[in-house]
């Protein structure tokens, strides 16, 4: 797991398990310690077979994170798709 700390958020990377499988995500904490952290899916149309393979792929994404808006959610780069596919 890794995390960046932002303004108001502190962003930690993970990944669970989903049956057989492992999805990546992103946790978003606010830093005063008021509410709860909001999950998001890293390439939410891909699972991985090695836990890993997720965590990797959440950490990578959390580097790519530019920023965060007002209500924490991560703004990427255009055109970031997430994966690391050559096209």
């Amino acid at each position: 797991m890794a995390e960046r700390h932002f303004d108001r958020y502190l962003v930690r990377s993970g990944a669970s398990p989903e049956g057989s499988r492992y999805t990546a995500w992103l946790a978003v904490t606010p830093s005063e310690g008021r509410g709860f952290p909001v999950y998001y899916a890293i390439c939410e149309n891909r699972s991985f077979r090695e836990q890993a393979r997720a965590e990797q792929a959440a950490s990578d994404a959390l580097a790519a994170v530019l920023a965060l808006e007002d209500d924490g959610t991560p703004v990427f780069p255009e055109g970031y798709t997430g994966f690391a596919d050559s096209p």
